[in-house]
């Protein structure tokens, strides 16, 4: 495996570490800075917006910047933001500090994985994404974990010990990226957010919303919906999260073999059918350990193949905007990750701490039918023409 795809991932593994820790040391932040719980909370949220609305115009207003030079400033501006983060005195200026990390992460990952599409030959490109994205599935597998302990007693060592791998992705790329294909862009703003109009390039964000719309909306309050197998108890719960985490990696290097195999439509499909049966399902596996463990095997194992396959298929439309669509399709899928705690929470009050799942069966019913529409004319444009028959004399 290419030494510059792990330094890649080793960027994002930290990027996935710090949007997804601050959830774990919600109470030692709202203890040290005089908050509520729900207040402390709004970090994650501010993080999620930050990146969703800062990815595609960061991406366009820097479309001809060497990707060198772009990645080290992304990694900078995040590992400062961290460092920030760490020395914040208020609430207030640690909130402004997110929204900073956000913006440096908002131009680094859509960046690794186009950069991550360059430095293999197209038939694998499915599986250098997957290495890439491996970052952030390895970072809710372990970096979370890891940095809710190191954080159990002050959130700020949590924030140092982002800001350590921010530093150590950093030093790995400056010294070991070099002669990175010099990026196609176009010469005016307009013509470079020219692709976003593009009905192909929508249909692909929109699938990427709805299928990070239903996972979110059960992943966040997984909790409650595996409470008649846990009893309480947070040992149980963290064995279902790490299986979970665990699966994820998995999940992300099985979707890049099966996209380069068997291709991004069904890939798509399939995953989206499988976790549409299996939030459905929930209600009932959610009442033992071993129904919870089922899930956590399954769930994670489609979901990550999916994710995959999303950034893939954006790539593939125009590769010559190949930053600017990838960033377009994390807005999507940090969208989808803020909305699906609202939704979550509406299921939870419409349906009841158990039976809220089904409606994330019903939206990742929706983002398969989205996905199902939108890629039927990518399969016809994409179909080998028959070869013309040789002129017989």
């Amino acid at each position: 495996m290419p030494v510059r795809l792990l330094l890649l991932a080793l960027g994002t593994f930290a990027m996935g570490t710090d949007s997804m820790v601050v959830a774990g040391i919600l109470g030692p932040v709202s203890t040290d800075l005089g908050v509520s719980v729900p207040a402390a909370g709004q970090l994650v949220t501010v993080f999620a917006l930050g990146y969703a609305l800062l990815a595609p115009v960061l991406a366009a207003l820097t479309a001809r910047w060497p990707r060198r030079n772009l990645l080290l400033t992304a990694l900078a501006v995040f590992t400062a933001a961290n460092a920030l983060s760490a020395l914040a005195p208020t609430y207030g200026l640690l909130l402004a500090t997110r929204v900073l990390a956000a913006a440096g992460a908002a131009l680094y990952t859509p960046t690794a994985n186009a950069v991550a599409t360059t430095l293999v030959g197209p038939e694998r490109r499915g599986r250098a994404l997957a290495v890439v994205l491996g970052g952030m599935t390895v970072a809710t597998a372990l970096g979370v974990p890891l940095g809710t302990w190191v954080g159990r007693t002050d959130w700020r060592l949590t924030m140092w010990l982002v800001t350590a791998l921010g530093l150590a992705a950093f030093a790995g790329l400056a010294l070991l990226l070099r002669d990175l294909p010099s990026p196609a862009a176009a010469t005016t703003l307009r013509a470079r957010l020219a692709p976003l109009g593009r009905r192909r390039v929508l249909g692909a964000a929109a699938t990427t919303l709805m299928f990070f719309l239903a996972f979110q909306s059960v992943y966040i309050y997984l909790a409650m919906a595996v409470s008649g197998a846990t009893g309480g108890d947070g040992g149980r719960l963290s064995v279902i999260l790490l299986t979970s985490g665990v699966m994820s990696v998995a999940g992300s290097w099985l979707g890049g073999r099966l996209v380069d195999r068997l291709g991004v439509r069904r890939v798509l499909l399939a995953g989206s059918t499988v976790a549409a049966g299996a939030f459905a399902a929930l209600p009932w596996l959610g009442r033992s350990m071993t129904g919870a463990l089922g899930y956590a095997l399954v769930v994670p194992l489609a979901g990550w193949a999916v994710s995959v396959a999303l950034p893939h298929r954006l790539a593939s439309i125009d590769p010559g905007s190949a930053p600017l669509l990838i960033s377009l399709n994390s807005s999507a899928l940090y969208l989808g990750t803020a909305a699906g705690g609202v939704a979550g929470s509406a299921a939870i009050a419409l349906l009841g701490g158990r039976w809220f799942p089904f409606a994330a069966a019903a939206l990742a019913v929706a983002a398969c039918a989205v996905a199902a529409a939108t890629t039927r004319d990518e399969r016809a444009s994409r179909s080998p023409r028959p070869a013309p028959e040789p002129v017989r004399a």
